[in-house]
């Protein structure tokens, strides 16, 4: 157990379909991330932004768990001492996902697709739907992850038993809709005493649809804990296991909470 995790958010200028560009920009800005960061997390689709334009387009990009793009991180991982958060499109047996991934400097991965698809950006037309929520045991943290769209779901997101420390949302949310995305960053890390980061891009989408790079971390008590710096677009956030253990035992909310189970046929 590490009584602090360090974490660095980068909301990406993704170049939508331009894959090379995109892990070239990440392997360079890595340059740049603070030596003691243990986690860095990346947005939605990082290596390509999100695109559900025809399904033939979408599989052109993209790769198994084995493919470049994981190969990539993993190298990275182990070059920086960091584990590394995001989602890329993945491929399984002809079928397509907008798969998290969570991989730390020895290589081990852990991955799970997203549940909620957009139906109003066509994404369920393009994607099959996960039917489970990315969980990993961190340098003794438990950290969970959702993609995008996910985070509207409070049930989805649901901290039963105090199962996570950290959620983390990644995503390519628009500007036009901004607003939502943050209050409901805030809301789950209220209702789930837990901390909450969001990891937001920048850009602009084959819609012509642009992305502000809104992300933000949020502790327990719904405080915006994100540093920025004036000279850098990288956000850094420090997490006390400590702070977050005696807030629970303080307002143990958590032991009042209904039971509940998911229904993964619907």
């Amino acid at each position: 157990m590490i009584p602090n995790l360090h974490i660095c958010l980068l909301p990406m200028p993704i170049k939508w379909g331009d894959k090379e560009a995109n892990l070239n920009y990440l392997e360079e800005k890595l340059r740049e991330v603070h030596p003691g960061t243990d986690l860095l997390i990346l947005p939605e689709m990082f290596s390509t932004g999100f695109i559900t334009s025809g399904k033939e387009e979408v599989r052109a990009l993209a790769e198994r768990n084995s493919g470049e793009t994981v190969d990539f991180l993993k190298r990275l991982a182990a070059r920086h001492g960091l584990a590394i958060a995001g989602s890329f499109i993945a491929d399984t047996g002809g079928s397509l996902f907008n798969r998290a991934f969570f991989i730390d400097s020895y290589g081990e991965e852990a991955f799970a697709d997203k549940r909620h698809l957009f139906t109003m950006g066509g994404e369920d037309k393009i994607f099959s739907a996960g039917d489970s929520r990315l969980s990993v045991r961190y340098r003794g943290w438990n950290i969970s992850m959702v993609v995008c769209y996910d985070i509207r779901f409070p049930v989805w997101c649901r901290n039963k038993e105090n199962e996570y420390d950290l959620l983390i949302a990644v995503a390519n949310w628009p500007k036009a809709r901004v607003e939502a995305w943050t209050h409901l960053l805030k809301a789950r890390a209220l209702e789930n005493l837990s901390y909450v980061c969001g990891v937001n891009c920048t850009g602009t989408d084959l819609n012509g649809y642009s992305y502000d790079g809104a992300s933000h971390v949020f502790d327990f008590k719904g405080a915006d804990i994100s540093m920025r710096s004036d000279n850098s677009d990288l956000i850094y956030a420090s997490l006390s296991h400590e702070k977050l253990l005696s807030f629970r035992q303080k307002f143990p909310a958590w032991k009042d909470a209904d039971s509940f189970e998911i229904n993964l046929d619907i």
